[in-house]
């Protein structure tokens, strides 16, 4: 059985959901910028090491609630 999460959606062309397939978690991450990118991790850890690079809060360009939210609903896949 396969579970998605949505992690955030902004407008159609600007989400991110996360599928668990088994022990694997596909992350696909949809931009108007970039179009779709697709990362496959093998573990909850791994995928959160890459959430805490990919939104770096220094660097992150949305409000502090904006982050927690992210990172909360990553957490919870």
């Amino acid at each position: 059985m396969m579970k998605k999460h949505q992690i955030y959606k902004r407008d159609n062309w600007n989400m991110m959901t996360v599928e668990v397939q088994g022990r694997q978690l596909v992350l696909r991450e949809i931009s108007d910028q970039w179009g779709e990118e697709t990362h496959l991790f093998m573990s909850r850890p791994s995928m959160m090491a890459w959430a805490e690079q990919r939104f770096n809060k220094e660097k992150f360009e949305g409000t502090d609630e904006e982050w927690q939210n992210i990172m909360a609903a990553l957490k919870e896949v």
